[in-house]
């Protein structure tokens, strides 16, 4: 698994202070409407000690996000999200697709044998 596409990273592009929420949401992918306003609320509800210190712990620790991740297209980053989510659904979803590529492909490959005489005249030449 790649690592670095897996990791999480604040993502100053996108950010209002420290790119941390925007960071969680490419994360999760949740919006980072909903990071910003649950980090408000905890915050005013009472959670200030922890919150507070976390948001700049995280800030300060994080790395930032590669350049190469800002050019993915949507598609990419809803994979990824669901690599980092679920790695086991995700490889279950990609054997099952390969799985069916593979069936059509052997479909198509008897159904080109089976209607094609002068392949079946060779093969029969062959014998």
């Amino acid at each position: 698994m790649n690592t670095s596409r897996t990791t999480l990273y604040k993502d100053k592009q996108n950010a209002k202070l420290m790119g941390v929420c925007a960071g969680l949401a490419d994360y999760t992918g949740i919006d980072a409407l909903w990071w910003r306003l649950a980090w408000a609320v905890s915050t005013i509800a009472g959670a200030a000690p922890v919150t507070l210190p976390a948001y700049l712990i995280m800030g300060l620790l994080l790395n930032h996000k590669p350049e190469q991740f800002y050019t993915a297209d949507r598609q990419e980053q809803k994979y990824w999200q669901g690599v980092r989510a679920n790695p086991k659904r995700t490889a279950r979803e990609i054997r099952g697709k390969l799985r069916e590529i593979d069936r059509r492909l052997a479909n198509v490959e008897e159904h080109y044998v089976s209607s094609n005489p002068r392949l079946d005249a060779e093969i029969e030449r062959l014998r």
